[in-house]
């Protein structure tokens, strides 16, 4: 059976986003943004509102680079949640945008990435990646760096959610 680069990316992706949903069972708004505290001392470690909000900013870059149609990023996104932020403690719940906003973002942008891939064809993954640096040393296409964003990276982030959960007491998802 043939299949099209693209669909196989949105078949990885399909099992990040899988994990990703799976990843909030039992977290409450009001934890959202807050470093886990194990015995009282908080953990400097990447809670789910960064983990949500930092993913949600490769969505709209992976569309750009597919040549389809992206939404725009909030700037308080972009600021609160790029690869050179910090992972800071909500404690008063105003440093970052609500938990339900930031899963609209989240889940609307990789909802349009799936389709994207599924419909792009295989010439467009041959194509330069049109990164600088290191990124594009790594990944030298746009299909072999759409299939880190959509893999390997959602991935790796998810990871730090399930550390997380487990120091917040949650347990495995």
């Amino acid at each position: 059976m043939s299949r099209t680069l693209g669909n196989v990316i949105a078949d990885s992706l399909g099992l990040s986003l899988i994990y990703a949903e799976r990843m909030l069972k039992g977290v409450q708004p009001e934890r959202f943004g807050r470093l886990a505290a194990p015995g009282g001392t908080p953990v400097v470690s990447n809670h789910p509102a960064f983990v949500y909000g930092h993913l949600s900013l490769y969505a709209p870059k992976v569309l750009v680079q597919l040549g389809h149609p992206a939404p725009a990023v909030p700037e308080l996104f972009e600021l609160g949640f790029s690869k050179d932020a910090a992972c800071r403690d909500d404690v008063d719940g105003d440093l970052y945008p609500p938990m339900d906003e930031v899963l609209v973002f989240f889940r609307e942008g990789y909802r349009m990435v799936t389709g994207a891939l599924r419909s792009t064809p295989d010439d467009v993954f041959d194509q330069p990646n049109p990164a600088e640096g290191r990124m594009r040393e790594l990944f030298p296409t746009i299909g072999s760096v759409q299939n880190f964003y959509c893999g390997g990276h959602i991935m790796l982030h998810i990871g730090q959610l399930s550390a997380w959960r487990r120091m917040e007491g949650l347990g495995p998802a």
